[in-house]
């Protein structure tokens, strides 16, 4: 069953406050009764409906700090991510390193990908035409 999510939640408790019962409210809102009953309980608890903060590793850089790494890939379209993770540019807090599989899930979560540098001869738009050219004539 799908959690309730913020927008719900307010629904799901003013149908509590019209005395529907738990489970009702529960089947309108198809998420479990355990749901309905812990929401009810943390409003009474803490007067808030929102959820409680989650303990978890902080990051190793800022918002800020990922905001430059981006721009820095959008600029500079063949800089690799282990490239990236190594210049003296990019440090996290703390001025500590911050590793290439970081930079890949940071450039990944903005919807870019890191990849490596193209390795060959570059193709003019008239080579690139002629070797199209030339794929249609041997798959005829």
């Amino acid at each position: 069953m799908p959690r309730l999510s913020e927008v719900d939640r307010p629904q799901a408790l003013g149908l509590l406050q019209a005395d529907l019962p738990i489970s009702e409210v529960s089947l309108r809102m198809n998420v479990n009764r355990t749901t309905i009953f812990r929401l009810r309980q943390r409003l009474h608890q803490t007067d808030t409906k929102s959820d409680r903060p989650r303990s978890g590793r902080p990051r190793c850089a800022t918002q800020r700090q990922d905001r430059i790494l981006v721009r820095n890939h959008m600029y500079n379209r063949f800089l690799s991510a282990s490239a990236s993770a190594s210049s003296r540019q990019t440090r996290g807090r703390n001025n500590q390193s911050i590793g290439a599989n970081t930079v890949r899930r940071r450039l990944s979560a903005s919807g870019l990908r890191a990849r490596r540098p193209y390795i060959g001869t570059i193709l003019t738009q008239r080579h690139r035409h002629q070797r199209t050219l030339q794929a249609q004539e041997h798959a005829a």
